[in-house]
């Protein structure tokens, strides 16, 4: 009976991975006659009429949009997958059925992407499939993490809870990888402007200055002399240049996808850093408390627990000591001694998993060092930015106001010569 059972599922989950969703344009009336229009996602015309006359809306007008010329879909973020999952926990919390649950998500979503995905997953588990195992068709958006997670809940019928405390644990993540990249968008971005403006007062703003300088019939100043130089380089080269920037970042793209030592060696090094290395620490820090925290929670033994936390960690040098953390706790050490030993958590994280450990509350006080470290990242990038800024003006100041300087400085000497 297994095994037929198992027989007639897949083909169930094979087509439902066959289907595929279309947009499709409407326009109608609702049942006050009131015209509307909008977009849904359906197999074909015939289906997408059904779903919206179940709705109360006759329709007049559909169209399916063109995926030549349509719009693109908007890509599946993270934050997406983590307010998918806080709908989900918040629904089911609520009593609402998971497939009800799904086709409400699904059709409340702003990005059609969204929609799109929830609909095959609830297809799969209308289909008879666990939702652990619906996950797992979608790789890209649900991580072994998250699947393996969903899978304890459902077996130890907790998966309300579980939800939960997934959607709270991806919003916290994403929100700390918010903050990393602001640190570092900000004065990156600012960098390429001052590039941009320099190469375009060098190319465009030097030359006719230069024309006047010629008729000067005097010695130009050594400053001017070098700009104008610099200038002449540029004009001759300028696709020398933008051939070593686009090859350089094209270079340092493929290495960071295909090299191992090379990204180990940017994990290390970026630890390291002034300044962002120690938000980037702090950072680690509080994500494999928070991992740790969930896993454990959740039920999930300590030991495989930090298997999942190593793959999270997100920085080689707290991946390697969190796998020889799982090799002293599988010996039969105790957490905060083992994590001592790595000599890569600072004492307050150590001290507080001892007491977590001897008080039986080892995921509240990991929570509790996760929520610390998270604020201590906030606050860090708050002050980062706040100093940076007058750098960055003073930087942007240099370069422009040098520039403008050597320009006008034969100028300024013009009496001489006159």
């Amino acid at each position: 009976m297994a095994q037929q059972a198992a027989l007639r599922k897949k083909p169930a989950a094979r087509k439902a991975k066959e289907e595929k969703l279309y947009p499709f344009k409407w326009e109608g009336k609702d049942r006050k006659g009131t015209r509307i229009d909008g977009v849904l996602q359906g197999e074909n015309a015939a289906l997408v009429k059904t779903q919206l006359r179940k709705q109360g809306i006759l329709v007049t007008k559909i169209k399916r949009e063109s995926a030549l010329f349509g719009k693109r879909p908007k890509p599946i973020k993270p934050l997406d997958i983590a307010f998918f999952t806080r709908q989900l926990a918040t629904m089911m919390e609520s009593g609402v059925p998971i497939i009800q649950a799904f086709e409400i998500i699904a059709e409340g979503a702003e990005n059609p992407s969204v929609g799109k995905l929830v609909t095959q997953i609830k297809t799969d588990v209308a289909a008879g499939n666990t939702l652990a195992d619906s996950l797992r068709q979608h790789p890209k958006y649900f991580d072994d993490l998250f699947c393996n997670l969903v899978e304890s809940g459902e077996q130890s019928g907790r998966l309300e809870s579980l939800l939960d405390r997934i959607a709270t644990y991806k919003e916290k993540t994403e929100a700390l990888k918010a903050k990393i990249k602001k640190a570092m968008t900000y004065p990156i971005a600012v960098i390429v402007v001052a590039v941009i403006v320099t190469a375009i007062m060098l190319l465009k703003v030097v030359p006719s200055f230069q024309e006047v300088f010629a008729n000067f019939g005097a010695e130009l100043p050594a400053f001017t002399l070098f700009v104008i130089g610099l200038s002449e380089w540029l004009q001759s080269w300028w696709f020398v240049a933008l051939i070593l920037i686009i090859g350089t970042g094209y270079a340092y793209s493929q290495a960071h996808v295909r090299s191992k030592p090379f990204r180990d060696f940017e994990d290390r090094t970026l630890l390291k850093a002034p300044i962002v290395g120690d938000i980037v620490y702090q950072a680690a820090v509080a994500r494999y408390a928070r991992t740790l925290a969930t896993t454990f929670a959740a039920g999930v033994p300590l030991v495989d627990a930090l298997d999942s936390v190593a793959g999270a960690s997100g920085n080689v040098v707290f991946y390697n000591a969190v796998m020889k953390i799982k090799e002293d706790v599988s010996a039969g050490s105790q957490l905060n001694f083992s994590m001592r030993a790595t000599k890569v958590f600072p004492s307050l994280a150590t001290q507080m998993t001892g007491i977590g450990e001897e008080s039986g509350n080892l995921d509240g006080m990991l929570e509790k060092v996760a929520d610390y470290y998270e604020a201590e990242v906030d606050n860090k990038v708050d002050n980062l930015t706040t100093l940076l800024e007058p750098m960055i003006m003073s930087v942007l100041g240099i370069l422009v106001g040098g520039l403008i300087v050597a320009m006008y400085l034969p100028i300024f000497q013009l009496g001489n010569v006159v």
